[in-house]
């Protein structure tokens, strides 16, 4: 069977995370990736990720230090479409293997860069690592917490949104070029990673308000928050909507809460500071009434959204990841049978496979094949993004369903957010709507009434891509599944994001982002010994929105090669998985996964976060010699004859180690501390609060930020772009559409000339 990429050949010069993961990605869709690995290997190969993230890809050896080494890669530049590197600003320029020599000696490649903090700035030559990262971008102070203080994340979330991205980026490369013969270079940075898992987040006004999320880290908000039930076992209340939060309050018999000082009957205003902390003390106080096997069951009789708090093995090893393939068992030559993530992306014509765990390949065998071929041009195309031309119906609502839309956007497509009378119900979030569905336009359709489902047909007929995260079934009651629409277009791409999956015990259960926090264990291992964690990033809606941008690119190429459309599905669920790939992929005898705690600061004493006199940094001294390093920054002469190199690697985040390093930051100045580290080859940056990176000169240096006009609330300040094209740049061309604002302009372009009052008036 034809795949999207089995006619392509990506050289994978990647040493990080979101590099091999967004290869194998690629690979996963018929790419034959060649993975060029140094002799000494790479630091995360010990990681047992790397089994899932190198899956269906052949290894060859090869030392670009050397001059022979250097030779062989230029060699196989040349047979291949598209070639990606993660290292740091200079390196590649060194080695002769930098956008502008490699795309001017073959026009025909796709130069893909990576770089894990961007192309410039204080932190461009920083040692990639993910918890740096984070606390760089204010990743590690969002994260909620009881005593205001940064949080280290032990699931690289970071990097496996930054890789999910970058395939997608390669893939929307290869679609361009497929219709115009050319290639280019795309630079996906690890700021555009940032700018992909906190699009929402990321956004300044002068408007902004905050509902008081309390402290702790079960949750700010009463309707959506972390309750622990009677026997002691956790839950997760997930009505994000208010007719979710009365139905839960007639579940749990508290609709008297409505009555309280302040609220007047107005269910939003239980959300509310200081009002909300005193409906949680209510809620806490009802769930510890009964078991969680008791609430679960009454909350599910009722039609309340809610999750058990469940462990992560239990949750990969159970029948709903089993029914959407996402747990796949591979022999492995050293390990044996090997347990890894399966394919998130469901394609009906040109489904992804995982064949076989990486395999060797000579340079002989890759060099005996025919050099890389360009297509012929598919005609004109029209300027702008690589995604020019295109256009995409956007039914999404809330976070997983409309962000795939808005990468695509980015990039380029005309985007139409198809919306019900009453409007996208995340539309209260303000702030957070806006940057989720920033760069689209709005119509109103209502697609029960004859006139809309005119409108609609209409709407298909002229279109590319269908995206929705209805539930299960809906599309077909409604008549817009792909079944449907393809007898309106044969050419449509449709692509639904589910909460659970097609098949499996939770498939028709409403799928919230901190359901499947719950379930799949990723709150439980942020607590360690303690209660749970609620990430504050919406990790598995941010992933589902970049899979589905991904497979949509996918499906897209595809159908330049067959002519046809298909029909995708990808589900949060299956993103739980892929979001926890190193913390899953299992064999016998694997290294135990690492255990958070509250307000969790590391992993070890030289991996962690640490308070200085007007701040915090990030520290990770994972190599030989960086502890020494350390110890002279710090003026402790001593501390080497106390501890090896390897046994401060070993010490744990609350030893002797960690308390020394804790008074020595203490009275210390961040930045200059920082920079001293540096200058020393101590791999450290400062760990920024929200308000700080506003202004960052980091990020302003890699022009994160983009200056905009949003009506309601002015000048505001939001995500500029999700990656950058030498010859097709994209960008955002409007800001988030007020509900219907294009209804007019739309229908008539639908309807030139002719009637079309109902549908306006409808």
């Amino acid at each position: 069977m034809t795949q999207a990429f089995d006619d392509i050949r990506i050289l994978d010069f990647t040493e990080g995370i979101a590099g091999q993961l967004a290869c194998g990605l690629l690979a996963q869709f018929g790419a034959d990736v060649i993975r060029v690995e140094p002799p000494h290997g790479v630091r995360i190969d010990s990681r047992p990720g790397a089994i899932a993230w190198n899956c269906n890809k052949r290894r060859l050896l090869l030392d670009l230090a050397t001059e022979g080494g250097l030779e062989a890669a230029f060699q196989l530049v040349a047979t291949a479409s598209v070639a990606v590197f993660d290292g740091a600003p200079g390196r590649l320029e060194s080695l002769g293997l930098d956008p502008a020599r490699l795309t001017s000696l073959h026009p025909g490649l796709i130069h893909g860069w990576l770089p894990m903090f961007g192309i410039a700035g204080r932190w461009r030559d920083v040692p990639p690592e993910d918890s740096l990262l984070a606390a760089a971008t204010c990743i590690s102070f969002a994260q909620a917490s009881w005593d205001d203080v940064p949080v280290h994340l032990l699931t690289p979330q970071l990097s496996y949104g930054h890789g999910i991205l970058a395939a997608g980026a390669i893939a929307a490369a290869l679609f361009e070029r497929r219709r115009s013969g050319r290639g280019q270079a795309v630079v996906c940075s690890g700021v555009h990673g940032y700018g992909a898992v906190r699009s929402g987040g990321a956004i300044r006004a002068a408007t902004m308000q905050r509902l008081g999320a309390g402290r702790g880290s079960r949750g700010g908000s009463p309707n959506y928050r972390l309750y622990q039930c009677g026997d002691g076992q956790w839950l997760f209340l997930a009505t994000l909507t208010m007719p979710f939060f009365l139905r839960a309050l007639t579940a749990l018999d508290l609709l008297d809460l409505l009555a309280m000082d302040g609220v007047e009957g107005e269910i939003a205003n239980l959300q509310r500071a200081p009002t909300n902390e005193e409906v949680i003390q209510h809620l806490d106080a009802r769930f510890a009434e009964k078991t969680r096997e008791d609430w679960l069951a009454i909350l599910r009789e009722g039609g309340v959204p809610a999750g058990p708090v469940g462990e992560r093995m239990a949750w990969f090893e159970g029948e709903q990841v089993a029914a959407n393939g996402m747990r796949i068992e591979l022999p492995h030559p050293e390990l044996g049978i090997v347990a890894v993530p399966g394919v998130s992306a469901k394609l009906s014509e040109t489904p992804g496979r995982m064949d076989a765990v990486m395999s060797d390949v000579t340079l002989e065998e890759l060099l005996a094949g025919p050099p890389a071929t360009l297509p012929p041009p598919a005609g004109a195309r029209p300027a702008g993004g690589p995604l020019a031309g295109l256009r995409v119906l956007d039914l999404g609502a809330v976070i997983a369903g409309p962000f795939g839309p808005t990468v695509l956007a980015n990039y380029g497509a005309d985007v139409i957010k198809v919306e019900p009378p009453e409007g996208d119900s995340f539309r209260t979030a303000a702030l957070g709507f806006a940057g989720w569905n920033r760069g689209k336009r709005s119509i109103v359709v209502d697609l029960k009434a004859a006139g809309g489902m005119e409108t609609f047909n209409s709407l298909v007929r002229s279109a590319d891509v269908v995206v929705d995260n209805f539930r299960l079934g809906v599309t077909a009651r409604l008549g817009i599944d792909y079944a449907n629409l393809r007898t309106i277009n044969p050419r449509i791409i449709t692509c639904s994001v589910l909460g659970f999956g097609r098949e499996g015990p939770f498939r028709s259960d409403p799928g919230y982002d901190p359901v499947l926090q719950a379930r799949s264990g990723l709150m439980a291992a942020q607590g360690g010994d303690g209660e749970p964690v609620f990430h504050t990033i919406p990790v598995n809606d941010e992933a589902s929105g970049l899979m589905s941008a991904f497979a949509i690119l996918t499906a897209l190429n595809a159908r330049e090669r067959t002519g046809r459309g298909q029909e995708i599905w990808t589900a949060l669920a299956n993103q739980s998985v892929v979001c926890q790939s190193d913390e899953v992929t299992s064999y016998a005898g694997r290294p135990k996964a690492l255990q958070g705690g509250r307000d969790c600061p590391g992993v070890s004493a030289l991996h962690r976060l640490y308070r200085c006199g007007d701040g915090w940094l990030a520290l990770a001294c994972l190599e030989p010699g960086q502890f020494g390093a350390l110890a002279r920054v710090l003026n402790q002469p001593l501390w080497p004859e106390r501890w090896s190199d390897a046994a401060a690697r070993a010490e744990p985040r609350d030893g002797e180690l960690a308390r020394l390093l804790e008074g020595a930051f203490g009275g210390l100045p961040r930045d200059s501390t920082v920079a001293a580290l540096l200058a020393h080859g101590v791999p450290a940056v400062a760990a920024i609060t929200a308000e700080e990176a506003h202004d960052d000169p980091w990020l302003l240096a890699n022009r994160f930020w983009e200056e905009y006009e949003l009506p309601g609330h002015g000048l505001v300040a939001g995500v500029r772009s999700y990656a950058d094209f030498s010859r097709t740049p994209g960008g955002f061309q409007r800001a988030a559409p007020l509900l219907g604002e294009h209804t007019r302009e739309i229908v008539e372009s639908l309807f030139p000339g002719g009637p079309h009052g109902s549908v306006l008036s409808g």
